[in-house]
């Protein structure tokens, strides 16, 4: 798969666009001053949406998250101890980073805002086995040699996220960047090309068209 096609699982349709479900993800660091690394689950190859893709901990946000302003955020740190078993997260403490919107092109849609977050000292991820069967840490570049390699599946918005991240040299200096900064929606767009589908970023070559 190119790395700026759909994932697996996103089918796309002609019809109109579905309304995007609001969703929450935690990119979590370690590393303190000194370096930086990222936490990524791999999803159960067997699951219809990004069967066997290494994505950082996150899902939609439920009833039992509220709707208020702070519903975003406690899904993010329910998520992170449902996927990844890290918990002791202040969902006040996580710093807003991204809201990336699935193009309207994808049948399944989100409305995802990524928050980082430092990970706790005593933070020992494990999986369940189920939904996520993996886990690892992993420099951004590393995470993206890796996928070059061929040795984890990463899908378009992980990737894109991962060469901004690439940009840090410690998960300090990446938090001090996020802090404070304003964050607009992205909603990449799907390009179709014969039986070809190419995703592109607001800015990029045909994405006005």
């Amino acid at each position: 798969m190119a790395d700026d096609a759909p994932g697996p699982g996103e089918l796309l349709h002609a019809g109109a666009p579905v309304t995007p479900r609001e969703a929450a993800t935690v990119i979590l660091l370690r590393g303190g001053a000194d370096a930086l690394e990222v936490l990524l689950v791999q999803r159960n190859p067997a699951s219809r949406f990004m069967g066997g893709a290494w994505v950082f901990p996150g899902g939609a946000v439920t009833a039992a998250d509220g709707d208020d302003a702070v519903a975003l955020r406690r899904a993010a740190v329910r998520e992170l101890a449902e996927e990844a078993a890290v918990d002791g997260l202040d969902p006040a403490a996580l710093v807003a980073f991204s809201r990336w919107i699935t193009p309207p092109q994808v049948r399944v849609r989100f409305d995802t805002h990524f928050f980082l977050a430092a990970a706790p000292a005593d933070a020992a991820p494990r999986v369940d086995d189920a939904e996520c069967v993996a886990f690892g840490w992993y420099t951004p570049a590393g995470a993206l040699a890796a996928h070059r390699a061929g040795e984890i599946l990463l899908v378009f918005p992980t990737i894109k996220h991962l060469e901004q991240l690439s940009a840090f040299t410690s998960a300090d200096a990446l938090l001090h960047h996020a802090r404070g900064r304003e964050v607009r929606p992205v909603t990449p767009r799907v390009l179709l090309a014969g039986e070809q589908a190419r995703v592109v970023l607001p800015g990029e070559p045909g994405y006005a068209d």
